[in-house]
């Protein structure tokens, strides 16, 4: 009975210890620090187990004692699964810390900057220089790209200027989809609460209006002035004589200078030629070039000249105006837009 007693102790001893060691090694496995010397991007795959990414690590030497991670996933984590991605692992990162980010699904972001004023074929080539972007649209026309989103519109002026985030399994499609929906969301906002006896047929009018607003503009805060001159030009049947028009429909023929011939070429788009406004936009616009087709200023100007500082001279009358454009076409410089011609120049 003696000896029988004393084994029943020594095994309950023995369960004591190694519960005691078994624990102290899931504590120090749990709590572990990944080991890296650097930062370091992992990828979880489509369809990749949390087992099978544990086994991986341990295979990289990142991470050590994996049976006791496999028992904290089943049994504390409930076998949670990881999303799929990919993680920015840092130096003094602990395996806890890994667990957060991969439950929490923070798998790195790339980022694109998306310009106000940019044509659609600069917003193709901006998508076609991200490198962790998939290219779906590299083969395909502007047309299939419209009609990948269900539209049938001209591209230009139909995509927002933004920062858009993505992650490496996003397209540039997907970015195009964002951006379109976007702007149409914009555009209905705006349009939503436009003023009152606008020239306009619908909002498609309103973001060609903008679009010439934005290539316009140099200062911010001139917006709604060059939307006021542009509408009472077409209210009183006015030419709306503004060069990036011209520049718009000289496509690649455009080498940085516009000349009196280019002036006096028909386009589409050529607005000392055509009454109106051009059949499409010519350029992608942000919120504040819309918000100002819609609600331009009050007032009488009907000519403007830029100054060469961003800036420009509203005048009421054409007398001013030549005045205007005579001081300061004396300071051209390469970025000078102005809007209507001088008379004699006509």
């Amino acid at each position: 009975m003696r000896i029988f007693i004393v084994s029943i102790l020594v095994l309950v001893a023995l369960l004591v210890v190694g519960s005691t060691t078994g624990y102290w090694k899931y504590h120090k496995a749990i709590m572990q620090p990944l080991n890296l010397e650097s930062e370091r991007i992992i990828e979880i795959p489509t369809g990749a187990s949390p087992n099978n990414m544990l086994l991986q690590l341990e295979k990289d030497g990142i991470i050590k004692d994996v049976f006791w991670l496999k028992l904290y996933w089943r049994f504390e984590l409930k076998n949670q699964s990881i999303h799929v991605g990919e993680y920015r692992l840092k130096s003094g990162m602990h395996f806890k810390d890994l667990v957060n980010i991969w439950t929490k699904g923070e798998v790195v972001h790339y980022k694109i900057v998306l310009i106000e004023g940019w044509n659609f074929k600069q917003f193709r080539a901006a998508l076609a220089a991200q490198q962790p972007l998939k290219q779906l649209t590299r083969d395909m026309t502007d047309t299939q790209i419209m009609a990948a989103l269900n539209s049938d519109r001209h591209p230009e002026g139909q995509f927002y200027p933004d920062t858009y985030l993505y992650i490496k399994t996003d397209s540039d499609l997907d970015i195009l989809k964002r951006a379109h929906k976007k702007l149409q969301q914009v555009l209905d906002e705006e349009w939503s609460t436009k003023a009152e006896e606008l020239p306009y047929e619908n909002a498609y009018q309103a973001l060609i209006m903008a679009s010439l607003i934005e290539k316009e503009t140099g200062l911010a805060s001139e917006r709604e002035q060059i939307a006021g001159v542009f509408i009472r030009r077409i209210q009183k049947n006015m030419l709306l004589q503004t060069d990036p028009t011209v520049i718009y429909g000289m496509g690649d023929k455009y080498n940085g200078k516009i000349t009196r011939a280019d002036l006096q070429r028909e386009t589409l788009y050529n607005t000392y030629i055509i009454a109106g406004l051009p059949p499409t936009p010519i350029a992608m616009v942000g919120r504040e070039a819309i918000h100002a087709a819609l609600h331009p200023a009050e007032g009488k100007a009907l000519y403007f000249v830029a100054k060469g500082d961003g800036s420009h001279k509203f005048s009421e009358n054409l007398t001013e105006h030549n005045k205007a454009v005579r001081e300061y076409q004396l300071k051209r410089r390469a970025d000078y837009r102005s809007s209507p011609l001088p008379d004699e120049a006509k």
